[in-house]
């Protein structure tokens, strides 16, 4: 079942030495091939409330005139300049132009209170901020060691377009400086700044490719935000390698997604586990709608189209169920990629039923962030992908049934957290090996499969461990359940047992009593017993030890990440 890895960037040699000198491009020399072959190309596009677009030719005059900017106001190779806005192409053009102009970019999470983007400023020692208008007010005064704040947007300040400054010798970085500093969810107390260079994200954007044939003619979506390491390398990055369009959506909500799938044409797009549950539950929840003769038949006939798509690699799926496709706007995507958490096996099957390509990844910020990924012509469900090449991976002391926490070596690993190296030390093993924290197995061909977080861990009565996240999995697809998070409770102190807990917000879009009319409010008994009747559902699908002994229903959301993830301390 398995494939040879592919050569992606074996093109690059034909550019050596006139483009760049080290052993892989820096991510400017990157940008600088894809212009030569592909300038006339869509590369930067947005669609709301019109369509913008610039080619490679446009955003790489734009870029260069930013990085101009930057040196005229000191910005030197080292320096460091924080990004902070919602996806748009202003965004990506002040990233690149901190890179051009040889100075190390910090990508800001939008959504972070002010009082720790302040820290975050602060730590990483940013000497210019830009910013989207909304929040430039508050940074205009140029506090906290500030020299300049600019507005991505028109409408206040001086807006990222109107920079200009004299030509300049400007001294470029190398592949092995660092390219960028990404700070990693739950940001107060002492920030954690992952340090990448431009050879981590670089190589790691090539070798993903080794699992995945992109194309100049694809074009990409950049949906989640695009300061987080996945979206940054997945989407935009590896929008930049090829030479493809990237298109920046601007709002998390089904309906506009949909909008943009349709008018963009989008062929790759990658989300996180609750957006592909989303698209999924409307699909079926329409195929339902039309009686359960069509229902059943539709079903039977998705069984078929995986079967024939997994045993003889041929995907029907595309032409039998085209009108579903087409009427979710679904239609022109090539291949789906699903990332940031765990997917339930159940759903990554329908769609590749369906006649998508659909696949998993996994990687963490420190890793740039993708070490494994599913190749689409040999996909395992129940993986979260494939060894990347010229990547080692081993499990550490693993257990009877081969599982331990995940350990890595390869050029996308980080070099270490900024300004932190007893932290640094710690999560590397004395060989050179990055602890992922995260725990699972491999199989004999290297695909990679996770049962959960090491500290998440639960130590049932009967001494089994229990992996939160494998029981989650089984609720994607229940449209009842908004969250949901499974966790220990202490039965024994003494003994430091624990018991099973499901915490569950239910969904409020949910028509919960629809014979009482659209704007009636549920009955808060009906749905806890319906709750309780799905935890019921699931205690019988798992094993004795797994089963949730205790529910609680909650009357608000638990709070996420931007990448829609449970914040679990916090609750």
């Amino acid at each position: 079942m398995g494939i040879a890895y592919r050569d992606a960037w074996g093109f690059l040699e034909e550019y050596r030495g006139k483009f760049f000198p080290g052993q892989w491009p820096t991510l400017p020399e990157m940008l600088r091939i894809s212009v030569f072959r592909f300038g006339d190309r869509p590369c930067l596009t947005i669609y709301e409330p019109d369509r913008i677009s610039l080619t490679y030719n446009e955003s790489l005059e734009k870029i260069e005139t930013v990085a101009r900017w930057l040196h005229s106001r000191g910005i030197r190779k080292g320096d460091k300049v924080a990004v902070t806005g919602k996806n748009s192409p202003e965004w990506a053009v002040a990233y690149m132009g901190v890179l051009f102009a040889g100075a190390t970019v910090v990508p800001i999470d939008y959504q972070i209170k002010a009082e720790e983007t302040d820290l975050l400023l602060k730590t990483s020692q940013a000497k210019i901020l830009f910013v989207d208008e909304e929040k430039f007010d508050r940074y205009a005064k140029k506090s906290g060691g500030l020299t300049d704040v600019v507005s991505l947007k028109k409408g206040i300040g001086t807006f990222i377009y109107d920079l200009e400054g004299p030509a300049a010798e400007i001294e470029q970085a190398l592949d092995t400086d660092l390219a960028a500093i990404l700070f990693t969810s739950g940001t107060m107390g002492k920030p954690k700044g992952v340090m990448l260079t431009h050879r981590n994200l670089v190589a790691d954007c090539y070798l993903a490719q080794g699992n995945m044939l992109l194309f100049a003619t694809d074009v990409f979506y950049a949906l989640l935000p695009i300061h987080h390491a996945y979206t940054m390398l997945a989407v935009f990055i590896e929008t930049l390698s090829v030479g493809a369009e990237v298109v920046f959506g601007k709002r998390m909500v089904t309906k506009a997604i949909l909008k943009d799938l349709k008018e963009a044409k989008i062929t790759m797009l990658l989300g996180v586990p609750m957006l592909f549950n989303k698209v999924l539950a409307g699909i079926l929840r329409g195929l339902k709608e039309k009686g359960p003769i069509v229902y059943g038949l539709i079903s039977a006939l998705m069984g078929v189209s995986g079967f024939i798509k997994k045993a003889f690699r041929v995907n029907p799926g595309k032409k039998m169920f085209g009108f579903i496709l087409k009427q979710a706007s679904l239609s022109t995507l090539r291949i789906c990629i699903c990332g940031g958490g765990p997917l339930a096996p159940s759903v990554f099957r329908k769609y590749n039923q369906l006649g998508l390509d659909f696949v998993q990844g996994y990687g963490l910020t420190e890793t740039s962030p993708i070490i494994n990924l599913n190749p689409i012509e040999a996909y395992k469900e129940t993986s979260v992908g494939k060894v990347l090449p010229q990547t080692e991976m081993k499990i550490l002391d693993p257990d009877e049934r081969g599982i331990g926490e995940v350990i890595v070596k390869g050029p996308m690993v980080m070099p270490g957290y900024f300004e932190l190296p007893e932290e640094t030390a710690q999560v590397f093993t004395p060989d050179g090996f990055l602890k992922t924290g995260d725990v699972g197995y491999l199989d004999n061909e290297n695909y990679l499969y996770l049962t959960g977080r090491a500290k998440n861990l639960i130590v049932t009565e009967g001494g089994k461990n229990v992996y939160p996240e494998e029981i989650e999995n089984e609720f994607q697809l229940y449209e009842e359940i908004d969250q949901i998070l499974i966790r220990g409770y202490e039965l024994n102190k003494k003994m430091k047992t624990e018991g099973i807990e499901a915490l569950v917000y239910p969904n409020p879009e949910f028509p919960w009593n629809s014979a009482a009319g659209e704007n009636a409010k549920p009955d808060q008994a009906a749905v806890k017993t319906r709750i309780e009747a799905i935890i019921a559902e699931v205690n019988q699908r798992l094993l004795p030890y797994q089963k949730i002994a205790r529910t609680v229903v909650l009357a608000e959301r638990m709070e996420e990440t931007t990448t829609k993830k449970i914040k679990r301390d916090a609750v």
